[in-house]
């Protein structure tokens, strides 16, 4: 499955051991996992698509590479990135 959005700005739930008790944790992994299913069944790739006509790449996730997040550029170009806990982007092959 493909789902189209930009994903630049989008941390994710942090593994840092934190004071949270056992149901704010559990609450947190409610939201992100209603997030992730909003992403892949109401988005209609409209932002995206919008991104790309702007010049600017998007990211997404792709089944075919668990490992990693696809980055898309405007003229189709496409590769494999893996971005770490401080932001940073590394690309890790082009597809």
């Amino acid at each position: 499955m493909r789902a189209l959005c930009d994903i630049s700005i989008m941390t994710a739930p942090s593994t840092e051991k934190s004071d949270r008790t056992d149901a704010e944790a559990a609450e947190e992994g409610r939201v992100w996992a209603e997030f992730e299913r909003a992403l892949t069944t109401e988005d209609d790739g409209q932002a995206a698509q919008s991104h790309l006509a702007a010049g600017r790449p998007i990211h997404y996730r792709d089944d075919r590479y668990p490992e990693a997040i696809v980055r898309e550029w405007p003229d189709g170009r496409r590769e494999l990135v893996h971005r770490d806990a401080a932001g940073h982007v590394t690309t890790v092959r082009r597809l």
